[in-house]
């Protein structure tokens, strides 16, 4: 019987408030999410409150069937206000929430010794507590692992050496324009979108290096290809999760034994179809 690849996501866990009401989100666990809704074994470790919003996150979780490692921490659950500006968010993300207070647990530590792959970002690296789980996390998982770093940059929560040391640690970049644009200012360098990502690909070892366009293509590069796909044309409701779903998909196919362009491809699929929903969970009936 063919092995199911376990994949874990990191991080934040919250409620997005959004024009249209309130959804569960964050990140790593959008990308648990996605990945799960595609076949493969999913875990989303992370921290909510004692309050009634904790209850509610984890209600959604069983709802969901995601499976979890969520602890129940002396801190507020957290919210994020997002405001839309055509289908684009803009975020206001509360500090010293449950998410900043991730502890490491002898359950996680077990979960991570199994992972294929692992999705961190830099926003839950903002506070001490977090970070230091998320990088212990890291060095219990295999050596073979997938260590996937989107960077989801969110200012002010990030720093030259928070992004450099993620990057030691990762094996897999995935990026937007704008946060490419922001690493070359950090690091002094200038060039193409080839130039820049083949260059991240050599001085830091990455396997693979995703760059994000928005509505008009992405580009995955490895150390002898490189894929280009245009973005498709889609009724956009909104943009939110989007990223976190070709992540998911990304991952997925590549742990199915996917080609780089096939899975490429299956995550512009999946994102296209998430920016035709509202919220970063849709269904996938």
């Amino acid at each position: 019987m063919e092995k199911i690849p376990v994949i874990v996501g990191i991080g934040e866990l919250l409620w997005d408030e959004l024009p249209t009401g309130r959804k569960m989100g964050g990140a790593p666990v959008n990308f648990v999410y996605h990945a799960s809704q595609l076949g493969v074994e999913s875990y989303a470790i992370s921290a909510v409150g004692k309050d009634d919003l904790g209850d509610r996150i984890v209600e959604e979780l069983e709802r969901y069937g995601l499976k979890y490692i969520v602890e129940r921490v002396d801190f507020p659950t957290g919210t994020v206000q997002v405001t839309l500006d055509n289908g684009d968010p803009s975020y206001l993300i509360p500090e010293d929430v449950a998410w900043d207070n991730i502890p490491i647990t002898p359950q996680a530590i077990e979960v991570v010794k199994r992972a294929d792959a692992i999705c961190f970002g830099s926003l839950a690296q903002r506070s001490p507590v977090s970070s230091q789980t998320i990088y212990t996390l890291l060095a219990a998982a295999p050596q073979t692992a997938i260590r996937y770093f989107d960077i989801n940059l969110r200012a002010p929560y990030y720093s030259k050496e928070l992004i450099l040391h993620s990057f030691e640690v990762a094996n897999v970049l995935k990026m937007n324009q704008d946060e490419m644009r922001q690493v070359c200012t950090m690091l002094g360098w200038n060039g193409s979108d080839e130039q820049v990502c083949r260059r991240l690909l050599s001085e830091y070892k990455f396997r693979y290096v995703i760059l994000t366009a928005g509505a008009a293509y992405s580009k995955v590069f490895s150390y002898d290809q490189t894929s280009v796909i245009e973005t498709p044309e889609v009724n956009v409701m909104d943009t939110v999760g989007a990223g976190d779903a070709f992540s998911g998909a990304f991952i997925s196919g590549i742990l199915s034994g996917k080609s780089i362009e096939e899975a490429h491809r299956f995550a512009v699929v999946t994102a296209a179809y998430v920016c035709t929903k509202t919220g970063a969970w849709p269904s996938y009936e």
